[in-house]
């Protein structure tokens, strides 16, 4: 029954949340720094809710919106910049994984200035992060409540992620409202990596009975989503994006917890290398890890297929929404196994999993 859980963001949900709590952006400083990317933000409604709730406790503020997805370091350091020369007291980061993701890296590289993207990336900036609040757009990456930032690396391409206390945000807003606008292939990869982060999380070592619980919550709801996206063509309804969105954020709160499995860090490969969504490309290894599930953790498996409704209709549900068109040579994949030397992800897949079963995999599926 012992378990151990830090998780000090205060998040505060409900449609029209931003305004109706606007004072709390006056107690954190009278100048920010607002980061965006090009359209989710405006798109959404949550920049306006934003510039309303700021211009009513006559905030100062800049907007910074040149995050891409998988936001690329020197974007993370630009926008740090940008926070020192307006004097900013803190940050907002309004959209997805992506822009959540900088915002964190922003924060704690503002207070450093001069600090080198590597010291970031291991976590080792002397001087706390400017505080800050996190407003998501997309339902998937639970990047609200976690202490996880993936960033990209200019110079290699790669992916890389920094888990640290200083990632958390101070708050987080929560509105189903803003995922409103998510278009269709976006909404599935999102659903599909906030199912990964859940089912990943439920067989690690680290799951215990709280974080069980997060993930009791989390699985139903994402798999109404899925299935109903599964079954039609076009948008769900606002009924249908509150819970896909109240389910993404159970399952970042599973994630915070346990970490990742194997699904991640190969998926990052598919991102990288050929364009697959992140939420997409996960879910590519995602039968396998169930297999293996079925195989190492059978109990515990049997549990998580009674609440997402049934093995056969999580299967129908994967078999339906994961595409892709990927193909490999011998030798690239060869190249790829000294990535996964030492991959921490790999222990905490079911059985174990090694580069060499990787490689296995990565040939039955794509070459």
């Amino acid at each position: 029954m012992d378990f151990n859980l830090y998780m000090p963001v205060r998040v505060i949900s409900g449609e029209g949340c931003v305004l109706k709590n606007k004072s709390l952006f006056g107690e954190l400083g009278r100048r920010c720094l607002i980061i965006t990317g090009k359209q989710a933000a405006s798109r959404s409604g949550a920049l306006d809710d934003v510039r309303e709730a700021l211009d009513s406790q006559k905030i100062d503020f800049t907007v910074f919106s040149e995050i891409s997805a998988n936001p690329l370091l020197s974007q993370c350091q630009a926008a740090a910049a940008a926070a020192d020369i307006c004097n900013s007291d803190f940050i907002i980061g309004i959209g997805g994984g992506s822009v959540l993701d900088a915002a964190k890296a922003a924060a704690w590289l503002a207070t450093n200035t001069g600090s080198s993207g590597e010291r970031l990336m291991q976590g080792r900036l002397r001087h706390p992060p400017l505080p800050l609040i996190l407003i998501g757009t997309t339902a998937g990456t639970g990047s609200e409540v976690s202490a996880v930032a993936v960033i990209t690396m200019d110079k290699s391409g790669r992916k890389k992620s920094v888990v640290h206390p200083n990632c958390y945000a101070d708050i987080a807003f929560a509105d189903p409202r803003y995922t409103h606008s998510v278009p269709r292939a976006t909404t599935v990869s999102t659903a599909l990596d906030a199912f990964a982060h859940t089912v990943e999380g439920w067989f690690s070592p680290g799951c215990g009975d709280v974080i069980a619980s997060f993930g009791e919550k989390a699985l139903p709801m994402i798999m109404d989503g899925l299935e109903w996206l599964a079954e039609n063509e076009g948008l769900p309804a606002p009924e249908l994006r509150e819970r896909l969105y109240y389910g993404s954020l159970w399952a970042g709160m599973v994630l915070n917890a346990t970490g990742t499995a194997f699904p991640h860090p190969l998926g990052y490969i598919l991102t990288e290398d050929y364009d697959v969504p992140h939420g997409m490309a996960c879910a590519v290894f995602m039968p396998e890890f169930l297999k293996r599930a079925e195989r190492f953790l059978p109990e515990p498996t049997r549990a998580l297929y009674r609440l997402c409704g049934g093995q056969e209709r999580v299967t129908r549900v994967l078999n339906s929404l994961v595409k892709y068109d990927v193909h490999m040579t011998e030798e690239l994949i060869n190249g790829y196994m000294p990535r996964w030397e030492g991959v921490k992800n790999f222990a905490r897949s079911p059985g174990g999993f090694t580069p060499k079963e990787a490689a296995e995999l990565f040939r039955e599926l794509f070459v």
